[in-house]
Order: structure tokens, then C-alpha cells, then sequence
């Protein structure tokens, strides 16, 4: 592997500003193609980023003429899993944006063909790089509240879109759960086992299908996680990233999802309630892997290059992936649904 990666994006709508500018700034990386079905599209990120890089339409052709060594994708949803196969079969490792796919069939295969490869596929799951929720893991790491029994989110934020989002099925568990339960997984470091759903769209809600929902996760370690949340709360909104309560066997902590923590250690049992002291949650850590999309971008580059496995490769995405599908199953049939990947 050269000490400099050639790379190609794919999908040049707004969401891949933000890669562009991070791209720029990495030494070990140049993009040398721009390919979107809207050529207008493709030509403007090109511009964003400088030089003279491929502008093109067609994904087969513009992976021929620059051989790239990494392909990112910015593509919609729908076409993730054709762009991973193809780039894939290219020789190419990829990062792509969530979800890995939009069916688990679909993300198998993707899963497939990188072990199949020998190539990294990984995924944008840019809420583990925030440096508040790697201070809560190491802090549950650590032992401060003992083994972990319990873990609550709640998500309620009154989303006026404009656009698909507001006529598309499962809108909160498809577009949004999957940031939430990705989140979960890292902050109990443990896997799905099975969930009961509930989904219903609350009278006055402006979407026209299901923009609410509860669910609740049985996870591997005898962790139960619950999760509930709404598109269409107005008033009292709470951050993108939840609020949380995170409950161990020796305390509890909380956590707005932003920069608020609360933290309290039992230090004597007592006969009906026992006494706590306040827990401090541990420090940011610029050493750790922090940055959102920089962060993700900058570590998929290095993880290339050395032949490190990434966090968010696709084999581990899969288990976050299909805890939205067993929701979705869940809440379609109104019974508990094992969850496999």
C-alpha cells in the first residue's frame, strides 16, 4: 500500500461537503474523481475541493480510468449496497454513509463480499467519535457504577422537514433510530438479542406515517435497553444525541447528550434506600477517536494504510443495522422478534 491513498467519492449531493473538506485536509489522501448522476453535482464538489480531478456521471468508468484505492459513498440510501459492490469488486475498500443498507439482505451481502475481498468496508456513524460519549464509555469502563443492568434513551425532537421525510414508513426507526442504537451498543459494548416495538403516529402529527415509537431491547450481558422517541414532540426538545440513563448494580448515571453529566456511586446498602456519593465522569481524552466525520474519515485513512480494522466496520455495523430492522419487524407484527445478522 502506497504511503498516499488515491481515492474516488461517489454521490456529491449536500451531505458530502463536509467529506470534501475533511479530504482536503488529510496529507495522505487525494481525490482524484467526483462521479454523480447529476454532473452539475460532481463539477461543484470538484470545485470545492481544487485541482483537476475527474468530474463524471458513470461510476464503472471513472473507477477504470483513476483506480482508486478508496471509494467514499455519499450516495442515497437505495444505492449503497450496488456502489459497495462495485467499488469492492474494483479492488477498492469504502466508506460509506449510514445505513450500511437498506434491508439486511442487502447489508449481508455487502458484509459478504468485503470478507470475500480481503478489502475494508466501514460505515459513517459519526455520534461514536463525539468526545462526550467516549467519556461516558471509559467512565462505565472503569467500574464506577459496577456491571451495567439497565441503559434508557429518549429522543424527542419536533423535526419540520420538508421533503420525503414526511410521507416515507418508519421514518423515526429508518432515518434516525439507527444513529441511537449504534450508541447503545457502544456505550454497553454489548449486542441485540431481541426487541418489542410499538409505533404510532400521535394525533396533530403533520408526517403520514409513524413518527413514534418505543422499544425495548434485550441485550447480550442480560442488559435490557429502552428506547422511546418522536419526531413530532414539540416543546422540551432534547439533543440529537438523547437523553440517557445509564443504571449499574453499585449507581446511575446520566447524560443529556451533550456536555451534562451526573453520576452518583452507592457507598453504603441501607435497609430501604442506600447512600450515594456524586461520580465524576472522566475527562475528554484527545487521544481517543474523537472528531465526527473528521475523525471517521481521518481514522478510515489510517486504518487502510496500516491495516487496522476500523471501528465502524460493516461485520460490527450489521448488529446496529439490524436492531432497526428488528424493531421495524417488531412493531409490523405487535410481538417480540429475535434479532439475527
Amino acid at each position: 500500500m502506497p504511503d498516499r491513498l488515491r481515492g474516488l467519492l461517489v454521490g456529491c449531493g449536500g451531505m458530502s461537503r463536509r467529506w470534501t473538506e475533511v479530504s482536503r485536509s488529510l496529507s495522505d489522501l487525494d481525490l482524484l474523481a467526483f462521479v454523480d448522476l447529476d454532473e452539475s453535482a460532481a463539477q461543484a464538489r470538484a470545485a470545492d475541493y481544487g485541482g483537476t480531478p475527474l468530474v463524471s456521471t458513470d461510476l464503472t468508468e471513472a473507477l477504470r480510468q483513476t483506480q482508486p484505492d478508496v471509494v467514499f459513498d455519499c450516495t442515497i440510501p437505495d444505492a449503497h449496497t450496488a456502489v459497495t459492490l462495485e467499488a469492492l469488486s474494483s479492488g477498492c475498500h469504502v466508506l460509506g454513509e449510514k445505513p450500511l443498507a437498506t434491508s439486511m439482505a442487502d447489508a449481508r451481502k455487502a458484509v459478504d463480499a468485503a470478507e470475500a475481498t480481503g478489502l475494508t468496508y466501514a460505515v459513517i456513524q459519526n455520534r461514536r467519535y463525539d468526545p462526550n460519549i467516549r467519556r461516558l464509555r471509559r467512565t462505565l469502563n472503569n467500574g464506577s457504577i459496577g456491571p451495567l443492568t439497565t441503559v434508557n434513551s429518549d429522543f424527542y425532537i419536533g423535526a419540520h422537514f420538508d421533503g420525503f421525510r414526511n410521507h416515507m414508513p418508519h421514518v423515526l426507526l429508518l432515518d434516525m433510530a439507527i444513529h441511537t442504537f449504534d450508541a447503545a451498543r457502544f456505550i454497553t459494548g454489548a449486542d441485540p438479542v431481541s426487541v418489542f416495538c410499538k409505533e404510532w403516529n400521535p394525533s396533530g402529527s403533520w408526517y403520514d406515517r409513524d413518527a413514534s415509537a418505543v422499544a425495548v431491547f434485550e441485550m447480550t450481558g442480560g442488559i435490557v435497553y429502552t428506547y422511546r422517541g418522536s419526531w413530532c414532540s414539540e416543546g422540551l426538545n432534547t439533543t440529537w444525541e438523547c437523553d440517557w440513563r445509564m443504571i449499574g448494580q453499585d449507581g446511575s448515571i446520566t447524560w443529556d447528550g451533550a456536555d451534562r453529566f451526573e453520576g452518583e456511586a452507592i457507598t453504603a446498602r441501607g435497609e430501604f434506600r442506600s447512600e450515594g456519593a456524586p461520580i465524576e465522569v472522566s475527562p475528554e481524552d484527545t487521544a481517543d477517536r474523537i472528531g465526527g466525520h473528521e475523525g471517521l474519515i481521518q481514522d478510515f485513512v489510517e486504518c487502510v494504510l496500516t491495516g487496522r480494522t476500523p471501528e465502524t466496520v460493516c461485520s460490527d455495523n450489521i448488529k446496529s443495522l439490524a436492531m432497526v430492522f428488528g424493531a421495524i419487524e417488531s412493531a409490523e407484527k405487535c410481538r417480540p422478534i429475535d434479532i439475527h445478522w
